[in-house]
């Protein structure tokens, strides 16, 4: 099932929906998949006029692939204008994955600040392919395509502290305009930025995720280019805090993102 499909068997099945295994990262399902996956979930829960502004994302253990899940969301409080609503996903009875979002309407204000710019990279065709290589790369990146255009890639040892480029879904044959939960995809597609400092292949998984949607959400296609940077900010004793942005090819931001991650190397 591509992500799309994914989505609409969620809804339709959220006490029990098995991951496939392509769309597996090592021994776990795709964490931008999972995330996904609870927040559609929670989305039926809240009025569509409340726009996610913001999810806070625990990965708690492994989401087996090919293993029953079941999903499930809850309203913790519905204030005038903003809803919290609490959504995980549980296997053989025990939670995987916890999502705290924050929905919320917008109101009238005097402030008004422009995002700052987005960073100037080459272009999509100037940019090094990430291929899907089966048994070498994680297999969830047949589904998403991702051309490299800052820093290194993963345990390549480059010192940078940015990592970056242009990501979109692989799969052109059902063309959909992308909501937050794809968004999703497209920002956790990216490895930690952490493993390029390495020099030779070490696990490292994200810890927790918070993302931050920029609303109204800008109008963007599941064929067109988005443009993703992670910077490091910090890294010690085998845990790293880096801060990311996803905008589209024309410079709108869509999405701000902060992810702790370990690294066992």
């Amino acid at each position: 099932m591509d992500f799309f499909t994914l989505l609409d068997e969620v809804k339709r099945t959220p006490e029990a929906l098995s991951i496939p295994a392509d769309w597996g990262q090592g021994r776990a399902s795709f964490g931008g998949v999972v995330a996904a996956l609870v927040y559609a979930v929670m989305r039926t829960k809240v009025p569509a006029e409340r726009s996610p502004r913001s999810l806070a994302i625990s990965f708690v253990a492994p989401v087996e692939p090919g293993v029953a899940t079941c999903f499930e969301a809850e309203v913790l409080r519905e204030g005038k204008a903003v809803s919290q609503v609490l959504g995980r996903a549980l296997q053989n009875g025990e939670v995987v994955a916890l999502v705290q979002g924050s929905f919320g309407a917008p109101r009238a204000s005097s402030v008004k600040v422009e995002a700052l710019p987005a960073p100037t990279i080459m272009g999509v065709e100037d940019s090094q392919e990430l291929p899907y290589i089966p048994q070498v790369t994680p297999e969830f990146t047949r589904h998403l395509a991702m051309r490299w255009g800052l820093g290194g890639l993963p345990f390549s040892g480059n010192p940078s502290r940015e990592m970056g480029g242009w990501v979109r879904f692989r799969d052109q044959q059902r063309i959909e305009t992308l909501d937050e939960a794809h968004l999703l995809g497209l920002v956790d597609a990216w490895p930690p930025a952490v493993l390029s400092l390495l020099k030779s292949p070490a696990p490292g998984s994200s810890l927790t995720w918070t993302i931050e949607f920029i609303q109204p959400l800008v109008s963007v296609t599941s064929d067109q280019w988005c443009l993703y940077r992670a910077e490091i900010e910090h890294a010690r004793d085998g845990y790293g805090h880096v801060a990311a942005a996803l905008w589209t090819a024309d410079g709108e931001l869509l999405a701000i993102s902060r992810q702790t991650v370990t690294v066992f190397g």
